[in-house]
């Protein structure tokens, strides 16, 4: 069987897709799959690391803002269709998967032009315009949120859930050895706060503006994930020498950080929504408002509206996030309550999911 996977630009996007194909090897290490991602962007990089080869597209984005950044883009659609074209008749796919990005659409398109049984899936609760053009030719589209028949045929809506991570199964096993990584105290609460791999700037103020509350003898102890991109920032703050918080650049044992968590404050990105889920946390999410159609607020809504999650405003964050999670720290009720909704939105086996619809389209065709 050979498979084309495509999709990227984000995490959000390639994680979920590196789940399935690892999930397509799991099942039969013969199956032949190629990835096809965007010059320039992190699929390039991640996708190798994971042992899977990759081609890359010219493709670009639509600048929505800044018009004139446009001028190239014809030429470059044109340019990454000729060349999934020719992808696409070398490779001879059974099926084809698209992720969201702007890389999936040439592949995904052609492939089901051409009648290769073709798949999308969706990650978040709003659709992205890739998916949203490519939903009228692909076969079958897998998504994580219900009522998403407002974007797509019904009759192709099948509910999976994200792909995320397996290591975020089991925490309760990892409590003891996540104290010993960070160097945190078992008979403490735990607030952890992270914004994405490169940080996110409003989180980051609303922890720094609490630096007095840090100071003083409290029972309450923080991981907090400043990212790659502010690390140096605010290593200099008033927080670093605090022993009640470990501050970190970037942490590479998620899942260690949520055993140990028992309150989360966090953006809204679909796969981070998804792990929360998982995990069974206590989430206050705080959607990032630099995204497209707004989507993490999309996200963060469907949560708390069903009382998994509490929605707080990126532009009340840094005046009232922290306060908001020692509050909820605080209110054991409340956040076993949380806890328990978020739980029921879990889709533990999504990947396989995902595959398994892949391969009935296989033996449909």
């Amino acid at each position: 069987m050979k498979v084309i996977i495509s999709g990227g630009g984000t995490g959000g996007h390639v994680y979920p897709a590196l789940a399935v194909a690892q999930e397509l090897k799991k099942r039969d290490t013969s199956i032949d799959i190629l990835f096809v991602g965007a010059k320039g962007k992190m699929e390039m990089e991640k996708v190798p690391k994971a042992g899977f080869p990759i081609e890359g597209l010219s493709i670009v984005g639509l600048h929505r803002t800044r018009i004139w950044r446009n001028v190239k883009f014809p030429l470059k659609l044109i340019s990454s269709l000729w060349k999934a074209r020719k992808i696409i008749k070398n490779f001879k796919p059974d099926a084809a998967m698209g992720f969201g990005g702007f890389a999936s659409g040439p592949v995904i398109y052609l492939a089901a032009s051409k009648g290769i049984p073709s798949m999308i899936q969706e990650q978040n609760s709003y659709a992205g315009i890739t998916n949203k053009i490519l939903a009228k030719r692909v076969h079958k589209i897998c998504v994580a949120y219900p009522n998403m028949k407002q974007f797509f045929q019904a009759e192709k809506i099948v509910q999976t859930g994200n792909p995320v991570r397996k290591d975020i199964g089991d925490l309760e096993s990892k409590k003891e050895a996540a104290y010993r990584h960070f160097g945190l105290d078992p008979q403490k609460k735990t607030l952890f706060i992270f914004g994405g791999s490169l940080g996110a700037r409003t989180l980051n103020d609303a922890v720094e503006a609490s630096s007095t509350y840090w100071k003083t003898d409290t029972d309450i102890q923080m991981i907090w994930q400043v990212g790659k991109l502010y690390h140096d920032e605010f290593s200099k703050g008033a927080m670093v020498k605090n022993e009640n918080v470990k501050q970190l650049a970037f942490v590479d044992r998620m899942d260690l950080a949520y055993a140990i968590a028992d309150v989360i404050a966090c953006r809204a990105g679909a796969l981070t929504i998804s792990e929360l889920s998982i995990a069974g946390k206590a989430a206050i999410l705080v959607p990032s408002p630099n995204v497209a159609e707004d989507h993490q607020t999309m996200n963060a809504k469907a949560l708390a509206d069903v009382g998994a999650a509490i929605l707080l405003k990126d532009v009340d964050a840094k005046e009232k996030m922290i306060n908001e999670a020692i509050s909820l720290l605080s209110e054991d009720d409340k956040r076993q309550s949380l806890q328990n909704e978020i739980k029921k939105l879990a889709k533990p086996k999504a990947a396989e999911m995902i595959v398994d619809e892949m391969i009935k389209l296989i033996r449909n065709k």
